[in-house]
């Protein structure tokens, strides 16, 4: 029997083929770039889960435009996600952000749902200045439930961050757990399942006359469901300066363990400036 490939799961599989492809792409055709002012600078999501020890400038204002997220999971779901986001320079050495993911999930067969899958309020303050020691830094997230596709309960989470420079590259570490009783059964987690503890390893090279980064990282995670499996997942990304102002990001990721094994790819940018007004 012919097999049948329904039109929409097949225009995700291009789209997300196109999204790798544009990953390697922005790597290999990446001019030198006199622009140098916030590639370095990772931020969880963007484009990789493990983020480095340092917030935006204060005064500074992050529009991250769009960044967009394909998850396809086992039997060809495709989930799509796309979180406007603003982050400001608050304090010295301290950001806050705000965020609305929207969500679209692909059940096949011509059924969907769509909507906001929550508001995410988050906080970073970074401790200290990297010298002979790491860079440290705390950081905290609300994960409040608005939406048909947000959860059912409000989830609160806290993350320590390290970064330490070497001469060949830089490394990070990210610890993070997450409060509040399991869900009971029938409650919503929302479209993506928080986890109950998490830990990663990053490492990046920044390639400071193409005003590039390339990163990797591993990552375990614990769901909040306690008797889910144990996950590992793996990632790598690359950022780039286009100007600037304007920072681009690309990733991919694979879950390697758990039942879904789902494959990520990632795209977004930012734009940042100063409020020049503001002491």
């Amino acid at each position: 029997m012919a097999k049948v490939h329904h039109p929409t799961t097949t225009a995700h599989r291009r789209t997300a083929r196109w999204l790798a492809a544009a990953a390697i792409g922005l790597f290999v055709a990446t001019p030198a770039a006199v622009a140098q002012t916030d590639y370095f600078n990772t931020d969880a999501g963007r484009p990789i889960t493990v983020e480095d020890a340092y917030p935006i400038e204060r005064r500074a204002l992050e529009l991250q435009l769009a960044p967009l997220r394909v998850e396809r999971a086992a039997g060809g779901v495709y989930t799509w996600t796309l979180e406007p986001e603003i982050a400001w320079g608050i304090l010295p050495r301290t950001q806050v952000e705000l965020g609305v993911p929207l969500a679209f999930r692909d059940h096949g067969l011509g059924e969907s749902t769509a909507g906001v899958a929550g508001i995410d309020l988050g906080m970073l303050h970074n401790l200290n200045t990297e010298t002979s020691i790491p860079a440290l830094a705390v950081a905290g997230e609300l994960l409040i439930p608005v939406g048909n596709l947000g959860p059912d309960m409000l989830f609160a989470s806290a993350r320590a961050i390290a970064t330490k420079s070497f001469s060949f590259a830089r490394f990070h570490l990210n610890g993070q757990y997450t409060f509040g009783e399991e869900p009971d059964a029938g409650e919503s987690i929302g479209i993506h399942e928080p986890s109950r503890w998490l830990a990663g390893i990053a490492v990046d090279r920044t390639f400071p006359l193409r005003a590039l980064l390339v990163t990797a990282e591993v990552v375990a995670r614990r769901p909040i469901i306690d008797d889910e499996d144990f996950l590992w997942d793996v990632g790598a990304g690359l950022r780039y300066q286009y100007d600037p102002r304007i920072a681009l990001d690309a990733g991919i990721g694979r879950q390697l363990t758990g039942d879904e094994r789902t494959w990520s790819f990632t795209f977004g940018g930012a734009y940042a400036v100063g409020l020049s007004w503001y002491r």
